[in-house]
């Protein structure tokens, strides 16, 4: 397993949390967001998940990767 910690822009609120957790669990990648940190903690398998992908999936949900 592989943890990544990203900078992502946007969050306040419950949904937020809810969306990019739902959208990250459905590509099978873990994932822990901080409102405060503005953070979001991802835990994923290399051989099937790229960074490219979780990274993609957060922004389809409309936050932005600083």
């Amino acid at each position: 397993m592989t943890n990544v910690k990203l900078k992502v822009e946007g969050m306040s609120c419950g949904h937020c949390v809810n969306s990019i957790e739902g959208a990250l669990k459905q590509l099978g990648a873990s994932a822990k967001v901080d409102l405060g940190a503005k953070s979001v903690s991802v835990d994923y398998d290399e051989s099937s998940i790229t960074l490219a992908a979780i990274k993609e999936a957060i922004e389809e949900q409309g936050y932005d990767i600083v």
